[in-house]
């Protein structure tokens, strides 16, 4: 089986991450693969051992030229199947290639932002089959009048090798400033409205009175950065909350860290998550979008409703004073990922999708 693979996005995290295990499992089990993505891009020079790739120019939502740029890779790779794994415009022109060239193809859909009905049905159902990373995003196209039987839910998986339990706070000291002896709560999201990060702040003082080592590390970069930041700033709290940037090795950092917490209002699964959790590191999270589908409530972390202050006061300062718990937590978290989140479990759904969109297409 030949597959085409349209990725747009231009670093290795996110979903280009996603899409590098699919393509590395996939190339393991025999498919071929052929990647489309952005010239210069980071999956680009990482999936040179898994599938042919072809950088190209991607321009995004307005670049109607992409159409005929596919069109001509569809024809010099003549792939059995195309699986569109990105927006940006990559979701309807390739749409429009591969209705173009008569081939079959996918959609893998990562966030649960709303659409208009009528649009959502028009483009959704062009595609043979969509796939969702988690329930709550599927959830959200189905109330948007997709059909029942056209969405499957396939999650997105975690490097349970590469991200794996250790503590050296050591290097959190060393890297952060954070005293060896402090309780440290990550969060790890782009820094925009819809990550929540407000809500964790406004609770810092309260928490800092029975937890005074307490330090908030903010992993992650975002167009609210600098507001933020004043925000910490006239709290009072430059010491205690610390905008660490974005990190490409967070393997590195996560496993050093007590606990995660996202509280998210928006999420389509939340991929840090995951890493938390195989790190062995216990998670506090809103219950908003596919995060209830990792943060299993009262087993690998506890859940709190969306945009309630005092509720995620109450969970962070519930785990901060309890170690044990933190660790039992932790190694629900570990197992949890091994045995639903497997980067082979996903390959073996997405392959087995593969074979049954191809059945359906040589029927018609």
């Amino acid at each position: 089986m030949k597959v085409m693979h349209v990725e747009a996005g231009k670093n290795l995290y996110g979903g280009a991450l996603q899409v590098f295990y699919l393509l590395r499992e996939l190339a393991g089990e025999g498919i071929e693969n052929i990647l489309v993505c952005p010239t210069g891009s980071a999956i680009a020079e990482q999936a040179q051992d898994c599938a042919v790739v072809e950088a190209c120019t991607m321009r995004g939502d307005l670049d109607l030229g992409f159409v005929g740029r596919l069109s001509a890779l569809i024809d010099r790779h003549q792939p059995d199947l195309v699986h569109v794994h990105s927006r940006r415009g990559a979701d309807l022109w390739s749409l429009f290639a591969a209705k173009r060239k008569s081939v079959p193809a996918i959609l893998t859909r990562r966030v649960d932002n709303p659409e208009p009905g009528w649009f959502a049905r028009k483009k959704y159902h062009g595609y043979n089959k969509v796939v969702a990373i988690s329930e709550g995003i599927r959830q959200v196209l189905l109330s948007e009048g997709v059909a029942v039987d056209h969405v499957r839910t396939i999650h997105s998986a975690v490097d349970s090798d590469k991200f794996s339990p250790g503590r050296q706070r050591n290097l959190l000291s060393k890297r952060f400033d954070v005293p060896e002896d402090a309780l440290v709560v990550a969060v790890v999201a782009q820094l925009i409205e819809r990550k929540g990060h407000r809500y964790l702040f406004e609770i810092v003082p309260r928490l800092l009175e029975t937890f005074p080592s307490l330090r908030i590390v903010v992993l992650g970069k975002g167009g609210m950065e600098s507001q933020l930041k004043q925000d910490v700033a006239q709290r009072g709290l430059t010491e205690n909350i610390i905008f660490a940037g974005f990190h490409p090795d967070i393997e590195n950092i996560l496993p050093h860290v007590d606990i995660v917490a996202h509280p998210a209002l928006m999420e389509g699964l939340g991929v840090a998550l995951l890493q938390a959790s195989a790190c062995a590191v216990p998670i506090v999270g809103a219950a908003a979008g596919g995060i209830p589908e990792i943060v299993r409530h009262e087993h690998n972390g506890l859940l709190v409703p969306p945009a309630d202050s005092e509720a995620l006061y109450e969970a962070l300062a519930t785990l901060l004073a309890d170690a044990d718990l933190r660790a039992l937590y932790g190694k629900n978290g570990r197992a949890l990922v091994e045995s639903d989140f497997s980067i082979a479990q996903m390959a073996k759904r997405n392959a087995a999708l593969y074979r049954e969109v191809l059945t359906e297409a040589a029927k018609v």
